[in-house]
């Protein structure tokens, strides 16, 4: 039996990888050109797919009316807010993603983005090169403080955010978590602590990053209340979804200087669309309230060459299983958040 998987994206130069991992027993469809998604399929292609492979597309409960065979839709990255998984559900349609890859580019993005700003490296860029040039010296600021005094709270722990406790450990942060989904004991086998709440968590945080999934409660989790309950210079990052943060709660507290820092690698809306939100019109036109203390990546930190391989075998494998046996992988429950 012949099975056929269709790409909503095409992302790459060849099917080599793909034909090598599928086999003889799948066909492969990379379709010429996508902009809007499923909407740009040929009905054909549709019709035959036993598979679909989604990268940067969503795919609706209407959508899935185009798939009469559709058998399994794998989300080609970690999230998979992008699917209508009760929809897929209701037509007998397993959801697939792929977590194991990108781990390491994440995790190293999100401490990335906490030094720079811990450390003054975007103060001190800016300083150097004004004109005139600032002093030649150091720069006292609220931002700049020894990792050692400083408590790294951790909102979420999965395979990211343990990655980000170890590499924050290691650079001499005491290191706290919240995530009430997690047994008791991971704090003691990672040698970190756990709070019992997220605002206990955010009370004793100097430096926040955030790595929960987007779901109906962790839309706007962090807002102008819990904002406001963490210490005055804190910093905040943010690698996980866009709108799991109120982008505008965050314009507000940097702008007081409550937050000393910020870095985002997602925003809510992405890319974003006018208008867009003061916080990053302010970094665009390079406001003072902004510069040294806002770093904006767009969505990158998934990023390296290697991460960009590691997503399409690994994707390409979890669809073969599906549909090829001997189980499914990385399989999504509708209900599961």
């Amino acid at each position: 039996m012949t099975f056929t998987v269709l790409y909503t994206d095409r992302s790459y130069p060849d099917d080599s990888v793909e034909r090598r991992i599928y086999g003889p027993d799948v066909r492969v469809i990379f379709p010429p050109a996508v902009t809007n998604g499923v909407a740009d399929l040929s009905d054909a292609d549709c019709a035959a797919a036993d598979g679909l492979m989604t990268l940067r597309h969503r795919v609706t409960a209407k959508d899935f009316e185009r798939f009469p065979k559709l058998r399994a839709v794998c989300r080609m990255g970690v999230g998979y807010d992008s699917i209508d998984r009760v929809a897929a559900n209701g037509r007998q349609i397993v959801v697939l993603n792929v977590p194991d890859y990108g781990t390491t580019e994440v995790a190293d993005h999100a401490m990335s983005l906490a030094l720079a700003l811990r450390r003054g490296l975007l103060i001190h860029l800016e300083a150097q090169r004004a004109d005139p040039p600032a002093a030649w010296r150091y720069i006292d600021d609220p931002l700049v403080r020894r990792s050692s005094v400083q408590t790294f709270g951790i909102v979420g722990m999965g395979r990211i955010a343990t990655a980000v406790a170890l590499r924050a450990k290691a650079f001499g942060f005491r290191v706290v978590f919240f995530d009430p989904l997690l047994p008791s004991g991971v704090e003691l086998g990672l040698g970190i602590e756990r709070a019992p709440t997220l605002e206990a968590l955010l009370q004793q945080t100097d430096t926040l990053s955030i790595h929960v999934p987007l779901t109906p409660d962790t839309r706007n989790m962090i807002d102008d209340r819990t904002l406001s309950l963490l210490p005055k210079g804190a910093v905040l990052v943010n690698t996980a979804r866009g709108p799991i943060v109120d982008i505008d709660a965050v314009a507000k507290h940097l702008k007081s200087g409550h937050l000393a820092g910020v870095g985002l690698d997602v925003v809510p809306v992405e890319p974003p669309v006018e208008p867009v939100p003061e916080l990053i019109r302010a970094y665009r036109a390079r406001e003072d309230w902004t510069i040294g203390r806002l770093i904006i990546t767009p969505h990158s930190a998934f990023y390296t060459p290697q991460a960009w391989d590691d997503i399409r075998t690994k994707s390409a494998e979890t669809m073969r299983a599906a549909l090829l046996g001997p189980k499914p992988q990385n399989v999504i429950p509708p209900d599961s958040y």
